[in-house]
């Protein structure tokens, strides 16, 4: 069972966030490394605001993730909104440096791992994003996989996405999401989607078509005491799509940049799609923004038909 957040801790709810609990309101988390990492200002506050808007018009409360000054919040006021989307120096947080970042009273954005820590210790149980990271072309050399896959197994979040990001090595990410006992299933369509493609052309474990059969699914999950989190694969909208076949010649050349650069670590996932930015003259973030709002839409949904 995840504890709750200690009465210890530095945190701060957002007044519409404090509220809904309360009244035991749908909220869906949001993480803020898109804000602060995805793109620049002012881009990054009109996107965290219609994400915002599309949840609460769907009947949930957003909630978006972050560390300021050292101080978890779960949801942001407006100005705190606005004042994260211009910051230039925001940590980039997961589940090893949270607590650091709390620590030593820095400034955070959240990644996967570190939104489903906070939201699943807040009692939040659905969370949007917008792809996850996974296990990295190359990783049986580098041994680069994210720690968003080892949240997943242990955090009882479900987390919406247009699958894992295509820069990743898809196969090996689902197995590992297998072999973790994760549920994987695609919203609405067999096969797997591919983040900016619709397809991966790898068929998808789990399928279902509502978001009131992903809830019951949920709840039949808590009733036999199954722990850890679901992700829910959301095939980007096809109007907004970039076909994985195109996107695959993008991904190898910046691939082939990043290995000339010697770019490691951390610096590789931001490294690799600011280089197919410029290679898709822009039509990548266009995706990216299209497919995060789609996912907004669905986890409400999924918020809502968790409580009714």
């Amino acid at each position: 069972m995840t504890k709750p957040i200690s009465p210890l801790l530095p945190i701060s709810y957002s007044k519409e966030v404090e509220s809904a609990k309360l009244r035991g309101a749908p909220i869906v988390a949001l993480e803020s490394t898109i804000i602060t990492h995805g793109m620049p200002y002012p881009g990054n506050i009109e996107m965290a605001r219609s994400v915002e808007a599309i949840i609460r018009d769907e009947g949930a409360v957003p909630a978006t993730i972050a560390v300021i000054n050292g101080t978890l919040h779960i949801g942001l006021e407006p100005a705190e909104l606005e004042s994260l989307a211009q910051t230039t120096d925001a940590m980039k947080v997961s589940r090893a440096d949270l607590a650091f970042a709390i620590a030593e009273r820095r400034t955070g954005a959240t990644t996967v791992a570190a939104t489903m820590i906070a939201a699943a210790r807040a009692g939040i149980k659905v969370f949007a994003t917008g792809g996850i990271g996974g296990v990295h072309r190359g990783a049986e050399q580098s041994f680069d996989i994210s720690a968003d896959l080892e949240e997943l197994a242990r955090t009882g979040v479900i987390v919406v996405c247009a699958g894992a990001k295509a820069i990743l090595d898809i196969p090996k990410t689902l197995e590992v999401l297998e072999t973790r006992g994760v549920p994987v299933v695609t919203f609405g369509q067999e096969q797997f989607p591919a983040f900016w493609s619709r397809q991966s052309g790898l068929r998808s474990p789990l399928t279902l078509n509502s978001p009131a059969a992903i809830a019951n699914f949920q709840k039949t999950r808590d009733q036999l005491g199954i722990d850890g989190g679901m992700l829910i694969a959301n095939p980007v909208p096809q109007a907004d799509e970039i076909p994985r076949n195109e996107m695959e010649i993008y991904i190898s050349r910046a691939l082939d940049n990043a290995e000339r650069d010697e770019i490691s670590g951390k610096a590789v996932t931001p490294y690799l799609l600011s280089t197919i930015f410029d290679l898709t003259d822009g039509r990548s973030l266009k995706t990216n923004i299209a497919l995060v709002e789609n996912n907004a839409r669905l986890a409400a949904e999924i918020a809502v038909a968790l409580v009714t």
